[in-house]
């Protein structure tokens, strides 16, 4: 996961503050050390005073504690950390590329190497697959577009301790809540048996093993496929195939549907009519000129379910109606071009690869501190932006192009520099 570094400096910019750059470079390097050693001492108080009384009530015993949290100190390297005494503040950069340029995202040589690679994983875990559909109702093209998007089926290296990452991120983080209900999963999976304390590694996030499951979701979903006794993310591919579709199942995966497809949403079809809470009949978006963008017809079938208008880049990409399996996709990482980078991979592995018709405007590439600022502005005025956390999502875009046309503008739904100016 990588955020979009700051761009655009020149080089006269460059020769005029560099040396004060350095300077206040030099400063915070020197004060580094002195500044981690008070922090480390806080961790561990922390770690002695707060986590362990309230570890020691779930039955974690003083054995697994120590063994788990042995040398570890906070990792201030890691992203959205609050320094004591300090306050919380929007960060410029992304650190998920789920929340930059889509067309970054969707760039062929990243699309094409889960889809190779699912193809050919494909016959060679036919009858697991076969099994896992049969017992989940969840397609093996969609099960293997998650694993290669996640680890590349197995095969990226986790560099992290993962209880050096829950740990910084439950003693300082922006979400410390959240991260302290999941070290203590962690710890929970040790005390199991589930794994030992040196296969608990992890990505920065303190994801676990080749679905990438947060500890919570390894003890509600993992599964035991291979019938060796015990779920095992980490080396066995019946486990991670079947937990990944078991995590889809809990969330309401719907068996016989697909996930959506690619359409043409023609101008009298505003680009505020997206989200999840929009739904209507696939037959009423037909009736409003919503074509598929193959020239076939929906399925009778489908004309009857509910769909939902999908525009991830507003008017500068394209477009979809997709079903609730598409928001099912999306409780594995809270985004659009996630989700829908799993439908549209799945596809690829099962019919061939074939790009979108639409294509992806020059867009995403906006500091995050930037769209939260435009998102305040809206909130201000009473829109609903979902949250202001510099992370354009539906509600976001959708108030955006209704601000947009009450202001005689054309809605175009998605967040722009210039936007951002007319609305500071």
């Amino acid at each position: 996961m990588s955020g979009k570094t700051e761009e655009g400096a020149t080089e006269r910019g460059f020769s005029k503050f560099g040396f004060a750059f350095f300077l206040a470079a030099l400063a915070v390097l020197l004060t580094l050390p002195a500044r981690a050693t008070p922090i480390d001492n806080q961790f561990q108080a922390w770690l002695q005073n707060d986590l362990w009384p309230e570890a020691k009530t779930k039955g974690i015993s003083k054995k697994t504690f120590d063994a788990a949290f042995i040398g570890v100190k906070p990792n201030l390297k890691l992203p959205d950390l609050v320094m004591p005494g300090e306050k919380p503040a929007t960060p410029q950069k992304q650190h998920q590329a789920e929340f930059g340029p889509p067309a970054n995202y969707f760039a062929e040589k990243i699309i094409r190497a889960v889809t190779g690679g699912g193809r050919s994983r494909e016959s060679a875990n036919a009858r697991v697959l076969g099994l896992i559909e049969k017992r989940y109702g969840v397609p093996g093209e969609i099960v293997l577009a998650i694993w290669g998007r996640e680890t590349g089926f197995g095969a990226a290296k986790m560099p992290y301790d993962a209880f050096e990452v829950l740990g910084t991120k439950a003693f300082m983080s922006t979400k410390k809540d959240f991260f302290r209900t999941e070290v203590l999963a962690a710890l929970e999976i040790v005390e199991r048996g589930l794994a030992p304390v040196n296969a608990m590694k992890s990505s920065w996030a303190g994801a676990l093993g080749q679905p990438q499951f947060m500890p919570t979701s390894f003890l509600k979903h993992a599964v035991d496929f291979d019938g060796d006794g015990r779920p095992d993310i980490w080396n066995s591919t019946p486990d991670v195939l079947a937990s990944i579709a078991n995590y889809l199942v809990h969330y309401g995966w719907v068996r016989g549907r697909g996930w959506g497809t690619e359409v043409i949403a023609p101008a009298n079809v505003s680009c505020a009519f997206e989200g999840p809470d929009q739904g209507k009949k696939i037959s009423d978006w037909v009736a409003m000129g919503i074509r598929r963008v193959d020239g076939k017809a929906f399925p009778a079938s489908e004309l009857k379910a509910e769909g939902f208008l999908l525009m991830p880049a507003g008017r500068s990409g394209p477009a979809f109606i997709v079903t609730p399996n598409f928001y099912v996709l999306k409780q594995y990482n809270t985004s659009d071009l996630y989700a829908l980078f799993i439908g549209h991979a799945a596809d690829r592995i099962a019919k061939g690869d074939t790009t979108f018709a639409g294509t992806w405007g020059r867009v995403g590439d906006l500091h995050r501190s930037d769209i939260a600022a435009l998102q305040q502005a809206l909130e201000a005025k009473g829109y609903d932006v979902g949250s202001a956390d510099g992370l354009p999502g539906f509600k976001t875009r959708r108030s955006i192009g209704v601000w947009q046309a009450k202001n005689g503008k054309a809605a175009t739904c998605f967040p722009d520099a210039n936007l951002v100016a007319q609305l500071k």
